[in-house]
């Protein structure tokens, strides 16, 4: 096991949670190239250096701590939710800089990472999967956040300290901690979950259009109420999923927008998203077929148009069979039979690091399945019980 210093780790955690802190509980306010982002990257930068690790900004605002040669790759990232937790990425990255501690000591290259906008103030996990070649920079740059702020407006920030890109030959293969974001490591009472794949994920809006008119006036038997498309699809998909899902596969309607949004009109349109997530590509185009049937069904019963957006396609990722051995001995040794295998249904950096190398994913408990908030948390214990499992598996991996 490489010679890890719990304590350091521990402190440097909390460093990292206070630059932006929320002064609600542990929360943090940091997200992608804010001023508590920029500030977070440049003391990470600092930390690198002072290991003898090469200190890199890429052109989208990653921070990377390079070892020489070819080494073993250990990270996340540091920005957060506009309302997150202290661990939400944070974690990965922290257990990267603390492994390429103690790899330098222990005469075996490790390099560490902190991903830009993983949480989506512009795409979804924009600087990875610019890395991964999986959209371009040229394309990313013209994404756009709440306020109108291009990512490349953004970037522009930094760009008095940005480099090349590294090349990704230079690296053995990746590995990400991670909190669980789920409630089944903590409801178990276990230490670690190895991760055997990422989930794939379909996302896409849905628009029913039917008349708008007046509320008081209109007879209901005479209504194209755009709103009841929206609740005859919720009701038809669940029924239709029911003989096709697994456990694991879940689906979400989590924006809506009623047109014209007045309590005295019958609204005319209903535009919703829909998206679902599993990790098989088969069952997720079957889903799909779902969705579209039940579509044209509403919208023919219900006197209806409808319409869709594109849809966005993520791919289920598997993880690499033999770095999910290594963190498996090192569960084992640190946790004997409190470890289990599982996927994961969030999207994590490593599903774009994937394209160009292996790549693993090691979950700690998250108290009472809580992420994406300032009540996120996980016991010190658990969190040092993963660094030491990492620990284990970096040693056999990166030497």
């Amino acid at each position: 096991m490489l010679p890890v210093n719990p304590d350091r780790f521990l402190a440097d955690l909390h460093h990292l949670r206070s630059i932006g802190a929320s002064g609600v509980g542990k929360g943090v306010v940091r997200p992608a190239f804010s001023d508590p982002d920029i500030t977070a990257r440049k003391w990470l930068a600092d930390q690198y250096r002072d290991i003898g690790l090469e200190a890199r900004f890429d052109p989208t605002g990653t921070v990377w701590g390079l070892a020489e040669g070819k080494s073993l790759l250990i990270g996340s990232h540091s920005d957060t939710q506009p309302e997150g937790g202290w661990l939400d990425g944070a974690l990965g990255v922290i257990c990267g800089l603390e492994l390429a501690r103690a790899g330098a000591e222990a005469g075996v290259p490790i390099s560490t990472v902190s991903f830009q906008d993983e949480e989506g103030r512009f795409g979804v996990t924009t600087s990875s999967r610019i890395w991964g070649g999986l959209t371009s920079l040229e394309d990313a740059d013209q994404l756009t956040d709440t306020q109108g702020i291009t990512f490349a407006d953004a970037r522009s920030r930094l760009s008095d300290v940005m480099g090349d890109f590294p090349d990704p030959s230079r690296f053995k293969g990746f590995i990400e901690c991670h909190i669980e974001q789920g409630p089944w490591l903590d409801k178990a009472g276990e230490a670690a979950g190895i991760v055997s794949g990422i989930v794939g994920i379909r996302d896409m809006r849905i628009t029913f259009t039917g008349e708008q008119n007046h509320a008081g006036t209109t007879p209901m038997h005479m209504r194209k109420d755009a709103f009841r498309g929206l609740l005859r699809y919720q009701e038809l998909i669940a029924d239709r999923f029911r003989n096709l899902v697994v456990p694991e596969t879940v689906w979400t309607t989590g924006h809506v927008e009623l047109h014209p949004g007045s309590h005295s009109i019958v609204p005319g349109r209903c535009t919703f998203s829909m998206q679902w997530r599993d990790g098989d590509k088969q069952r997720l185009k079957q889903m799909e077929e779902v969705v579209r049937l039940s579509i044209d069904d509403v919208a023919s019963e219900l006197g209806l148009k409808a319409s869709t957006s594109d849809m966005l396609g993520i791919d289920p990722v598997p993880m690499d069979d033999g770095f999910q051995a290594a963190l498996a001995r090192g569960a084992e040794a640190e946790a004997p039979g409190k470890w289990r295998k599982m996927p994961s249904g969030a999207l994590h950096d490593a599903a774009s690091v994937a394209a160009h190398m292996p790549v693993a994913m090691l979950f700690v408990p998250s108290i009472n399945g809580i992420s994406h908030a300032f009540e996120e948390d996980t016991a010190e214990d658990d969190l040092v019980t993963g660094l030491k499992i990492l620990a284990h598996a970096a040693e056999e991996l990166g030497r």
